[in-house]
This record gives structure tokens, sequence and C-alpha cells, in this order.
């Protein structure tokens, strides 16, 4: 392992890091504009936690150590998902691990830490919200795992950096039409596991509509930095792993990744994240958000969809195996 190859390991974690809160900006200010109201500034994300870490912690009597663990465990865990999804380049050191498997395993890890740190500080809209997320994971886990199986019978692998090269050397594999309905049903998961409408509110505080907002209630200076910092990471991971997907153009593949092609790709990375920024602002402006009740069925219209691109797949008999 080269010192190279560190260096690029590491700028894209510090990358992910440091542009993940700018996307959730991005996407405050696309909403903003679209809905004919005063957007905020692009660095008010910024600007939040740098207050919130200059702030003195307040923590709920009784609480026990997971209360204070859990926002450094979902901040690491978002971390070391930023380091094995291939957003800049994929001849990475992290990139043996990026199976699918392990990075819905990461996700889930992240899930059940918050949740049990929203149970254990004994109150009732965290308990409330605990159950709720449970019930999302439940649902959305089967449904993102079957549009990963989807796009991984077309390369052979259950690993992102082979899905990418794979697509980089047969750029027809991205056309698959089984894609389309893969596609749909990632975009479905993303809006659920990712506290947006029409799941979830991000900006709701009405104790009948909360799910994601309900489990922070507690927390407050640097542990709530840290939960919104990995938020807006975990937003950053998604949209990375749908543009391995099904939108890999613009990263470097193994043998194609000097510093030209590396700054291609952060150009690359900057123009999608915008444009995927826009098209969930564009989303959530022209959607409502579902009743508790509806959620279950939203997120089994994502599980079919997934599962009628594997069948599509199968009954047409495309893709390349590697």
């Amino acid at each position: 392992m080269s010192a190279i190859t560190l260096v690029r390991q590491f700028g894209e974690v510090l990358l992910a890091i440091a542009i993940a809160p700018l996307f959730a900006g991005w996407i405050a200010q696309c909403r903003a504009w679209m809905q004919n109201r005063s957007a905020p500034p692009l660095i008010q994300p910024y600007r939040m936690l740098r207050k919130l870490f200059h702030k003195d912690a307040a923590l709920v009597d009784g609480a026990s150590p997971l209360f204070r663990t859990t926002p450094y465990v979902l901040f690491g865990t978002m971390v070391l998902a930023a380091a094995i999804i291939p957003s800049i380049a994929t001849d990475l050191p992290f990139a043996r691990v990026a199976d699918a498997i392990a990075l819905i395993g990461l996700f889930a890890t992240a899930r059940v830490f918050l949740s049990l740190a929203a149970m254990d500080a004994g109150t009732a809209f965290g308990t409330m919200g605990a159950r709720r997320e449970m019930m999302i994971g439940f649902l959305a886990e089967p449904a993102l795992l079957m549009v990963l199986f989807n796009a991984f019978l077309l390369s052979g692998s259950t690993a992102l950096p082979s899905l990418v090269e794979a697509s980089s050397a047969h750029p027809f594999l991205i056309l698959d039409p089984s894609l389309t309905f893969a596609a749909v049903a990632f975009l479905m998961v993303l809006l659920a596991e990712n506290a947006r409408i029409p799941i979830d509110n991000p900006a709701t505080h009405l104790e009948l509509t909360m799910i994601h907002e309900a489990m922070l209630l507690e927390y407050s200076a640097r542990h709530l930095a840290l939960v919104e910092w990995a938020s807006s990471l975990k937003l950053f991971n998604y949209a990375c792993i749908g543009f391995a997907l099904f939108v890999p153009w613009g990263i470097a593949t193994h043998g194609a990744d000097t510093l030209p092609e590396l700054l291609l790709a952060v150009v690359a990375l900057a123009g999608k994240l915008a444009l995927a920024g826009g098209a969930l602002a564009l989303i959530e402006s022209l959607s409502a958000k579902l009743r508790i009740f509806r959620a279950p069925e939203y997120l089994a219209t994502a599980f079919l969809l997934a599962v009628l691109g594997l069948l599509v797949h199968l009954l047409l008999g495309g893709g390349a195996s590697a």
C-alpha cells in the first residue's frame, strides 16, 4: 500500500466530511427558492455546527454512557461508510471492504445505536421516535438490498468499486432496463432513510409526525452537532451510492487515477451533487408528507419495484457477468 494511495483515501474521506453539510445547505436553499421563500445562507449548516460545538452540553439525568457514546458512534459509522463508497476513485485501500452487506450493516448499526439512545433517555418522544425509526429501517433495508443486488447482477460482484469499473469498461450496462426500476426504488429508500418528505420532515417538531427529530430532542451542544453532522454525511453517502450505481461517470477508475483525473472526478462529483440536491428539493416541494401508517405501503412499493427490476433483468437475460 503506497503513501499516495493512503493520501487519496484520506483525501476522499476528508472531502466527504467537509462537503456533507454543504450538500444539506444546498438542498435547503433549493427548497426555499422553489417555495418562494428567502433562502438561508449556503454555509448555514457550518454556522450551526460551530455554534453547537461552542456550547456546554446538558445531559439527561439517569442516562447511561450509551447516551453520551452514541453521537460518536453515529459519526464514526458514517465516516467509515464514506471511506468505502467510491465517490472520487475506485482504487482505494478500503475498497476491498466496500461490500453491500457491510455497508448496510454500518447503516443498521447507526440506526440501532440512535434508537437505543433515544429510549435510554426515558422520554415519551424519544421512545416513540425509536419505534418509528426501527419500523422504517425494517422495511427500507430489504428494498435497499434488492436494489443493490439488482445492480450487482450486472457486474458479478457485490463490491461498489467493481460495479463502477464494469460500467466504465462496458457503458451499456448502465442502460439496462432493470436499473430504471432499481433507480426509482433507490430514490424512495433514500428519502425514507434520510428523514425526508414524504416519510418525514427534518424541519418539523410536531410530536405526532416526528420520527428522526424525536430521537434528538434530548441532545445538545457537541453531541447534537455530531448527530446532525452524521445525518448530513448519511445523506451524502446515499447520494454517492446512487452515483456509483446509476451515474458512475466521472469516478476515477483503477489505472486512471492520476491527479488530473482525480481533479476531474471532484468536479464531476460537485456537479452531480448540485443536480441531485436540486432534484431532491423539487421532490420535497411537490410532495406532501404521508401519514405514518402509510409508510409501510410506501416502502413496500419500493421493495416491489426493486424485485420487478430483478425479474426484468432475469427475463431479458441482460447484463454481463464479471
